[in-house]
């Protein structure tokens, strides 16, 4: 419903198929990697989940013989 109201219903009517679908693929990369998300601290998603893995995934040791 989000994608719809923010995207698809402003900018009808769509000219092509090609145009639809470059503008859902511009409007996927914002999403995923540069909108600001208040529920996790005002940050990217991308960046959230890098930091997550980073304080949750634990250094590899290991030994020299």
């Amino acid at each position: 419903g989000l994608f719809k109201t923010e995207l698809i219903k402003p900018r009808r009517p769509w000219k092509t198929l090609s145009d639809v679908e470059l503008a859902t693929a511009e409007y996927v990369d914002w999403y995923n990697h540069r909108r600001l998300h208040g529920e996790i601290g005002h940050v990217p998603p991308v960046e959230y989940e890098a930091l997550h893995y980073l304080a949750t995934t634990k250094p590899q040791v290991t030994h020299n013989v």
